[in-house]
């Protein structure tokens, strides 16, 4: 089965992927892991790319189809993919439609993660994270049990990423909302969008989704 998980930065699409991953062994295919790994192959399209990014532009819509063309080709993706971070645009969806088509390949099912914009603000602007062993927390949601204390290992100091702050996150979103959210009309048309409630807990987002893969 190959699907797609469409949703804005923060709505849990890379959690759920691996969570797939783990219970159907479909491959998670992020754009991002694409591109780092093409740039160290030193493929041509890997090397097309560094340039690009070394120059501080982004990668052009080709250069990203023919980076997920190759992947594509290796054995494991033959089992069953999730895209996650592509397509952004509808470009680049019927970009993704022409590819699979030249490979025999079927788009299954497009999940969209639906998230409540303020809730998501929220949501990622508070995150912060030990900065020893990594272990996650939130300022509302899940704060150590021991003011200032790691639960994990009892270190002490914190970090919070520099773009986990609400004025970031509202401009991500707004891009989100400006290039990509159109994808949900274009999937919608076609019958391949499930929408799920990407504002759930967790365990309960995985059961929606698996939920609407058995019916798939």
């Amino acid at each position: 089965m190959n699907i797609i998980l469409l949703g804005p930065p923060g709505a849990g699409k890379g959690t759920q992927a691996k969570r797939l991953e783990a219970s159907r062994g479909m491959k998670q295919l992020s754009t991002g892991d694409m591109l780092r790994a093409a740039v160290a192959a030193g493929s041509e399209h890997g090397r097309q790319a560094k340039a690009v990014m070394e120059r501080g532009d982004l990668v052009s819509d080709e250069t990203v189809v023919s980076i997920i063309a190759d992947r594509l080709d290796q054995p494991d993706a033959r089992r069953g993919f999730i895209l996650d971070g592509f397509p952004r645009n509808v470009a680049q969806a019927a970009a993704l439609d022409r590819l699979m088509a030249s490979r025999g390949l079927k788009l299954d099912m497009v999940i969209e993660l639906a998230v409540d914009d303020e809730a998501l603000v929220r949501r990622l602007s508070g995150r912060f994270s030990c900065s020893g062993c990594g272990k996650g927390y939130h300022e509302a949601f899940e704060r150590p049990r021991s003011e200032g204390r790691c639960d994990a290992c009892g270190g002490s100091d914190f970090v919070r990423r520099a773009d986990d702050n609400a004025e970031t996150v509202k401009s991500r979103l707004g891009i989100y909302n400006r290039q990509t959210a159109p994808l949900v009309a274009y999937y919608a048309a076609l019958g391949k969008l499930k929408r799920i409630d990407g504002m759930a807990g967790i365990d309960e987002v995985s059961r929606q989704i698996e939920e609407a893969l058995r019916i798939a």
